[in-house]
Formats: C-alpha cells, sequence, structure tokens
C-alpha cells in the first residue's frame, strides 16, 4: 500500500483524509517537518511515498492525476508531492533539506511543505511531473476567504466529467473521435467500477478479433457479416483499454507491449480469415492477403524511423512542417489529414464494411489501394521535410536506425570492407539493392539469377549500414530493407506456383514482422534493440532473404513450401520465447510504466 504523509493543521470537514485513503493510501500525519521527516524514513523503500497538505482544497481527480501516475518517479500539484521508489531519494534529500533550513518545528498552517519539498526538486533538476489540471481545482488556500473561494470553484466543475473527457485520446481519428469514443469512455468507467484491468480488456479485444477472423474463414455470406461486426466490437474494445488506462490510470510496461502488440495480430490474423474464407469459395487471395500486410507493416517502419531519426535532432525545422503546423490549425484540414493516412479506425471500418458486403477480394483490392494511397501522401511529406530542413542528428538516432536495419552476421562482416562508401548514400544503397532482389524474384522466382542478386542485396545492405545513419533520408533505409525482406518471400512464394506456399510465406513474414515490431516498442521503452544472439539466431534480414533466395533454387516447389513453413516456426519460436521473457522480466523488475498512445485510432 502507498503512504500519504499529511502535514500541518488538520481543517475542519476537510475530506482530505477520506480522498487519500479512497486513492489507496495509507494516511499518517505529521505536525511540523521533523516529524514528517522521521514519518518519511520509516516508509519502505519499495513503496510509493507522498506529502500532503492537510489544508489541500480540490478535487479527486487532481489529486489522482498528481500522486497515482505509474510513469513518473516524481509527480506534484499544489499542495501534494509524491515519489515512487525511483524517485524517493531525492525526495529525502528535498526533505532533509527543508527540515535543516526551512525552520523545521514551525507551525505549516499556511506555508505548504510540499510545495517547499516540490521547489527544492526543481532546484536539485530532479523537476517532478506536473500534470495538466485544466478545469481541475488543487490548491492550499492562505486563509477561510480564500479556502471558500477554493470550494466554490471544486463545486462549479464536474469532476467526474473532466475525468471522462481526459480518458480520451488526445489526438484521434475522426471515425474514432466522433463514432466510438462518444460510449467506449463510459464503457471503460464501467470497467474501471468493476475492478477489470487495460490488459484484460486488451486481452478481450483481441479474442473477439481472433473470433471475428474464424467467421470470416467460414467462406459464407453469415460468416462474413459476422465477421464485420466482431471486429468493429473488438476495435471498441481496443478504444476501451486506452481509455480505462487513462481513466484509472493504470499504466505499465507489459500493458503497453500487450496493446500494441495485439494490434497488429487481430488485424493480420483478420487477413488470414479473409484468406481461409475466400478459398473455401474457391477463390485465393493469400497473395493479396500478404501483400496488405507487407504494405501496412512497411507504412509502419517508415513511421518508426522517421520518428526515431528526428525526434532529438537539433535545428529540426523546414518549410514543410511549418505548413503542416499552419494546416493543423484549419478545423476541417485535420479531419481530412486524419483520414488521409487511414488510421486503423478508418481502415478497420472499411474492412469490416467490406467484409459484411462485398467479397474477399474486394475487400482486400480496396484496402491495398488505400494503404497505397496513404502511404504515398506520408511518405511524401516525410519527405519533404527531410530535404528541405537541415537536421544534425544525434548517434542515438543514428544507433536506433541502425537497430531497425536488422542487419545480421552477413552485413557485419561485408561492412569491414565497405567504410568508405559516402555516408549520403546509404538510402540510394538499399533502395537499389533491395529493387534488385525483389524484382529477380518477381521474374526468375527461384532462378539462380535470383541468388547472385541476393548475393548482391548482401553487399549493398553492408555498404549502406557501414558508416553511421546520420543522413538526410538514411531513416528510409530500414523502410527499405523491409520491403525487399517481405517482398522477396512473397514473390518466390507466388511464383512456387504449389498449394500452401503463400500461406506458409504468410506465417514467416507474420513471424518477422513481429521481432520488427517488438525492436520498435523495445527502442520506445529505452531498452534498445534485442538481444544480439537472438538477430544472429534469425540471421539478420539480409540473411533471411540470401537463405529464403536459396531455398527457392535448391527445391521443389513442395519441399520449398515445407521449407518456408519450417523456418515461420522457427523464426516464430525464437522471437516469441524471447520477447515474452524480456517483457514479463521488464514488468515484474519494475521498469517504468509507459503508455504509448501509438498509431491515432
Amino acid at each position: 500500500m502507498s503512504t500519504a504523509i499529511l502535514t500541518g493543521q488538520p481543517v475542519p470537514g476537510s475530506s482530505i483524509e477520506g480522498d487519500l485513503r479512497s486513492l489507496g493510501f495509507e494516511v499518517r500525519i505529521a505536525a511540523d517537518t521533523p516529524e514528517a521527516e522521521t514519518l518519511l524514513a520509516q516508509v519502505p523503500a519499495d513503496r510509493r511515498v507522498a506529502v500532503v497538505d492537510a489544508a489541500f482544497v480540490g478535487h479527486l481527480h487532481a489529486l489522482r492525476l498528481g500522486l497515482t501516475d505509474p510513469r513518473f518517479p516524481l509527480a506534484a500539484v499544489p499542495g501534494a508531492v509524491t515519489a515512487q521508489p525511483a524517485g524517493r531519494q531525492a525526495l529525502t534529500r528535498a526533505m532533509a533539506r527543508e527540515n535543516t533550513d526551512g525552520g523545521g518545528g514551525t507551525s505549516l498552517a499556511v506555508d505548504s511543505l510540499a510545495d517547499r519539498i516540490a521547489a527544492a526538486l526543481d532546484a536539485d533538476g530532479a523537476e517532478p511531473h506536473r500534470p495538466e489540471l485544466g478545469a481541475l481545482v488543487a490548491a492550499v488556500p492562505a486563509d477561510p476567504q480564500a479556502r471558500n473561494e477554493a470550494r466554490q470553484a471544486v463545486a462549479a466543475v464536474d469532476d467526474e466529467a473532466v475525468r471522462l473527457k481526459s480518458a480520451v485520446k488526445a489526438r484521434d481519428g475522426f471515425f474514432t473521435t466522433f463514432c466510438i469514443s462518444p460510449y467506449s469512455r463510459y464503457l471503460a468507467r464501467w470497467c474501471a467500477r468493476r475492478g477489470l484491468t487495460p490488459n484484460q480488456v486488451t486481452t478481450a479485444s483481441l479474442l473477439t478479433a481472433l473470433i471475428a477472423a474464424g467467421c470470416a474463414a467460414t467462406g459464407t455470406r453469415g460468416g462474413f457479416v459476422a465477421a464485420g461486426v466482431l471486429l468493429i466490437a473488438s476495435f471498441v474494445l481496443d478504444c476501451t483499454d486506452g481509455q480505462l488506462a487513462r481513466y484509472s490510470l493504470q499504466y505499465s510496461t507489459l500493458g503497453a507491449w500487450l496493446d500494441a502488440t495485439f494490434d497488429r495480430a487481430k488485424e493480420y490474423a483478420y487477413y488470414a480469415g479473409l484468406a481461409l474464407g475466400a478459398a473455401r469459395g474457391g477463390d485465393d487471395v493469400w497473395a493479396l492477403a500478404l501483400g496488405a500486410m507487407v504494405l501496412q507493416t512497411c507504412r509502419h517502419v517508415v513511421d518508426f524511423s522517421f520518428t526515431e531519426a528526428n525526434h532529438d535532432a537539433t535545428a529540426n525545422t523546414s518549410p514543410t512542417a511549418a505548413l503542416s503546423d499552419r494546416l493543423d490549425s484549419v478545423g476541417w484540414t485535420v479531419w481530412l489529414r486524419r483520414m488521409i493516412v487511414l488510421p486503423i479506425g478508418e481502415r478497420w471500418a472499411m474492412i469490416a464494411v467490406l467484409t459484411a458486403a462485398t467479397t474477399p477480394r474486394v475487400t482486400l483490392y480496396v484496402l491495398l489501394a488505400g494503404c497505397a494511397l496513404a502511404a504515398c501522401y506520408t511518405t511524401a511529406g516525410r519527405l519533404l521535410r527531410s530535404v528541405t530542413r537541415r537536421a544534425t542528428r544525434t548517434d542515438r538516432a543514428a544507433q536506433a536506425l541502425a537497430d531497425l536495419a536488422d542487419t545480421g552476421p552477413l552485413v557485419a562482416l561485408c561492412a569491414r570492407f565497405a567504410r568508405g562508401v559516402p555516408r549520403h548514400s546509404a538510402a540510394y544503397l538499399a533502395l537499389s539493392g533491395g529493387a534488385l532482389v525483389a524484382a529477380s524474384a518477381v521474374l526468375w522466382g527461384g532462378g539462380w539469377q535470383t541468388v547472385v542478386c541476393a548475393v548482391a542485396y548482401v553487399l549493398l545492405s553492408a555498404a549502406a549500414v557501414a558508416r553511421p545513419l546520420k543522413g538526410p533520408l538514411d531513416w528510409l533505409v530500414p523502410p527499405f530493407f523491409r520491403a525487399a525482406e517481405y517482398g522477396t518471400v512473397l514473390a518466390l512464394a507466388a511464383r512456387a506456383d504449389v498449394n500452401g506456399a503463400l500461406p506458409a510465406a504468410f506465417g514467416l513474414v507474420a513471424a518477422v514482422a513481429y521481432h520488427h515490431y517488438d525492436t520498435v516498442y523495445r527502442i520506445r521503452g529505452g531498452a534498445g534493440a534485442p538481444p544480439a544472439y537472438l538477430v544472429r539466431a534469425i540471421g539478420g534480414q539480409e540473411g533471411r532473404t540470401l537463405l529464403v533466395a536459396v531455398l527457392a533454387a535448391l527445391l521443389t516447389a513442395v519441399q520449398f513450401k515445407v521449407a518456408l513453413t519450417v523456418l515461420a516456426v522457427l523464426v516464430a519460436a525464437l522471437v516469441l520465447t524471447e520477447s515474452i521473457r524480456f517483457w514479463v522480466r521488464a514488468h515484474q523488475g519494475g521498469a517504468p510504466a509507459l503508455h504509448d498512445e501509438g498509431e491515432p485510432a
């Protein structure tokens, strides 16, 4: 249980003790600074501890935001300051300073110890997080008149209405904002009042989507209609889990990972369900399903790479970015631009409606066209920003891009001989190599020409990453590598022209894509890339591409299908085992809680 040290003279009629207990705090009373310091020392080091002024007047949700958010080691609102175990030492030092220099032993009825501690933390450079309270009230009135005015301000604002509104993601898509969030926030509150956690709702969303995929796999009109309805229901739950996390401040490292990875699992499982359903009707759309997964994954890699390359760059401005900011000030352009990029809400709504009303082939054709348009729009904008800005990228950004590139031992070996390649050419080398190997797979299938081109791709990949990726367009290197690897697998499986090759390729690309998404989430969480032994074990992107090309050349079509299946199982087993071990250990080890807003819904 967390501990709250209530300081100063009690105020008759104050609800502060009850409010703190309702937030899960054990309340202890300190009349002066020395007693507060003594009580602080008695609180176990693994507990959250808060120092709160007994004269505090404000909304319960203001206290909740200031004292219970697990993402920040230190946080404060007027009249209250809190520390998790990671911030405990800083809080203890600030308290000791106040006891030594602040006239310890004097009454705290007017001068708030909590506010003095927060100021001392600022002076020490600890800088506690101060949440945006908006219309919420949090104050320590200096006299009865000010207290009365503060209480009137509290009564004038509906605490629960503010809490519900803040549960909705600040930046969301049109469909989610106007068709889902108006009622899903109430579902989030219902879940909170029944003790449900965001992770449980996330799991329910996954199960619902998997059932939807199963319905689509039946290949019947009734199954398609049910699949569309269940996909929307799954998306409602997907919105609810994040809103529940914001409503109840239940953020966690494990929850952020589950939310992000389950979104991809749901969407790609549904593509597979559509392909299975079409096959029952005599239509083979596995190539379209795999193409949709490849395109969507490459879109996300573009997003991730661009963000990692530029989020901490200096002189990070451009005329294109300035124009974008001006457009965001015009209401209708904001919604239009959010819809053009086809975020997950619009995308799932489109898929659900088309599944229920048309066929899997039509659904996947429209999905591919929409995602291609969105990819062209977003990539063009980022290219313009990159060529018009003069940003200086950091070593951290270069390392993140290198991690996202996912190169293995072959590139590491060849890169030793490619140090003289000009730095600015990395994106062009990656594009050239990727286009070469993918085009050869389309033209010659499993011929030795493709193997030769795959060897050339390995060499060009090594040249691309031989120097730090700090060029203006070097953020394109990871997306080009993804497109090359996934596209080659797709083309070779399609050219094999044997039943089951494309589903096997779908499984392999899904396993590798999971590894690439997992890399992104680790980088975002500050943990860096997956361990080097895992990257070596699964070959790196260039090793897998070369291996698939060699297998296609050496084996018969049926044997190639079996090899793809075995490779998919091995990669999935390795990356899932390591990923689950890492995230569970991070969660159990008390890693800082995260809440990744992720792709706009």
